[in-house]
Formats: C-alpha cells, sequence, structure tokens
C-alpha cells in the first residue's frame, strides 16, 4: 500500500487512536433492566427531520446514545456543536476523532433556528473537544448560548463544555458571561482510572473548572456526572461525590457505561438498579441539590424536567435558609 493509500485509509477511521489496541473478545450482552426498543416513532422521525434539515450534529447520535428513541420520540435532542470530531481520544467515547474542520460561523444560528422549531423549553448543548482552537472553542459555545437567547428568550440553555485545559482562564470566563442556566461538565470517572478514561484530561482541574464557576456566578447551576462499570470502587465514588460537592456542584448523574465498539474500553460490571439507588441515597446525603441515578441516566437524559426539579429544590432551600 502506497503511503497516500495509508493516508487516505486512515482518514476513514472513525477512531485512529485505538488501530493498533487489541479488540475485546465478546461485547457483555446487556441485562434486561438495560435493553431498549428501537427508536421508530412518528415524533422520532420529526425530530431527525429538522436535525437534518438544519446541518446539525447530535451527541445523541455520534455517540450511540441508548435513549435516542425515548427522547426524540419527544422532540428531544442535545446539540453537539463544533463539528462531529473531536481532538480527545478517550477510551468510553464513540465520538470520532482527528483533525477537526475550521468552525461554521453559521451554527449558532441553525442550533438557535432548530430549537424554535423544536420549541424545546430546555436545551442541552455540548460540543466536541476542540483543542486546536486558542479558547477551545469558548466563543463559539457563547455565541450559540446568545444566539438561541435571542431566538427563544423563555428556553433554558444547559451547556456540557470541554475542560478548556489548555486555554487560558479568559475561555472559562467567555462562557460564564453568556450566562447559561446550567453549566455541565463531566468528571466520568475516579482520579484513578483517567489515564486509561481520560487520558487527555486532568481530574483536579475539570474539578476546578466548575468550582471556577461558582465563584464567577453563584446564580448558575452546576452539574457533573459519572459512568460506573468500569472497575471503580465504590468508596471512590463517594470520594468524587465529596470533591464535587466541595466544588459547590449542584447537580450529580451516574448512570452505567456501555462499551460501544471492541476497541473501547470493556465493561467491567453491570451495577444494578438496586446499587444506583444506594448511590443515589448516598449522594442526596451529601448535601446534592439534584441527583439522577439510574442505569440509563446520560448527562441530557430528563433534562429539562430535572432542572425544574433543581429549581424547585434551590426555593425550598433558600426559604429554609430564611
Amino acid at each position: 500500500m502506497s503511503d497516500l493509500s495509508k493516508k487516505l485509509s486512515l482518514s476513514r477511521v472513525r477512531h485512529p487512536e485505538k488501530i493498533k489496541k487489541p479488540e475485546v473478545i465478546k461485547i457483555k450482552q446487556k441485562p434486561a433492566w438495560i435493553r431498549v426498543k428501537a427508536p421508530n416513532s412518528e415524533g422520532y422521525r420529526k425530530t431527525k427531520r429538522i436535525i437534518k434539515d438544519n446541518n446539525l450534529v447530535t451527541v445523541c447520535e455520534e455517540a450511540g446514545c441508548p435513549n435516542v428513541g425515548e427522547c426524540w420520540s419527544i422532540g428531544h435532542a442535545t446539540m453537539m456543536i463544533m463539528g462531529d470530531i473531536c481532538t480527545r481520544g478517550c477510551g468510553f467515547c464513540n465520538v470520532a476523532t482527528g483533525r477537526p474542520l475550521q468552525l461554521d460561523p453559521f451554527e449558532p444560528g441553525r442550533v438557535a433556528h432548530a430549537v424554535k422549531r423544536l420549541e424545546l423549553t430546555h436545551v442541552v448543548i455540548t460540543s466536541v473537544d476542540r483543542d486546536d482552537l486558542p479558547d477551545g472553542g469558548a466563543n463559539h459555545i457563547a455565541q450559540t448560548i446568545r444566539a438561541v437567547r435571542h431566538s427563544s428568550p423563555r428556553t433554558t440553555i444547559e451547556v456540557l463544555t470541554p475542560d478548556f485545559l489548555k486555554c487560558d482562564s479568559e475561555a472559562l470566563e467567555t462562557v460564564v458571561e453568556a450566562k447559561p442556566d446550567v453549566f455541565n461538565h463531566n468528571l466520568e470517572t475516579v482520579p484513578s482510572l483517567y489515564p486509561t478514561v481520560r487520558p487527555g484530561a486532568r481530574y483536579y482541574s475539570s474539578l476546578r473548572l466548575l468550582q471556577r464557576v461558582k465563584e464567577l456566578d453563584r446564580l448558575i447551576f452546576t452539574k457533573s456526572g459519572l459512568m460506573v462499570g468500569l472497575g471503580e470502587q465504590k468508596n471512590d465514588v463517594g470520594q468524587v461525590m465529596d470533591d464535587m460537592r466541595a466544588a459547590d456542584v449542584d447537580f450529580l448523574t451516574i448512570g452505567q457505561y456501555l462499551q460501544p465498539t471492541k476497541k473501547h474500553l470493556p465493561v467491567e460490571r453491570f451495577i444494578t438498579p438496586e446499587e444506583f439507588k444506594v448511590f443515589e441515597q448516598v449522594a442526596v446525603g451529601k448535601g446534592f441539590s439534584m441527583v439522577s441515578s439510574t442505569p440509563m441516566t446520560r448527562s441530557s437524559y430528563h433534562a429539562g424536567a430535572d432542572f425544574e426539579k433543581l429549581k424547585n429544590n434551590r426555593k425550598k432551600l433558600v426559604k429554609f435558609v430564611k
């Protein structure tokens, strides 16, 4: 094979960083509580058309979310901005890795148009990591927030951001100044598993990011999520909860990790619904205002309904303090 052929072949690979990794011989069969029906409702097809008509990317499709049928059937889709190619190569994620294209300056407007057409009361906007950009894409995220706010002023906005690890402090400030209602950044796993799960990230940098949001604007709700089933210990999960509360994180999500391909990290164990309930009870006891802990929980799963609960819980807390 010529050098050019090799380059062309490599460019078609979704995860070039995993080419030389050995494949998992057999992906574990999902238990009954994990399985979902294939999406086929009219609501699902309508959402898919709107996404396609506006030339948008969703993390629902790119990451192979198991809840896509349920969420899209009621018009809820998580927009993924700044392209569909990520500069990181996390061991759990099915979003394509490589060299991204230039930012599309018209994307914020298309996202805003789609949000209006879908008549969303709450929208989740996430993105790929863009380590190739000086600000990590912070200005583009802020522009998208402002575009949605202008087009749909009653829609609450949740952003799920990168860690801005290679940027200066102004990157985070740019996003916070755009005033999303919820700022979400997932820690994903316990610190000891970072070298394999999030090799391009740093646990304490991500934790500090969440803490700085509160320092910059106390009114913004902060949110973070964990995957379980990767080999973490329960005590380690409890310690991460403590770290999040020390950073004043309001909302915690915990869900089951599912292996997307044989090249990705294997599922070490399927956590039972009863164990997820225990996680929830522990997290509530540690002081989180809102906790979603189920096998099917993902960052944006039932995000709108959970945001309403989160707001009500804060109101109750304020009344209690007074």
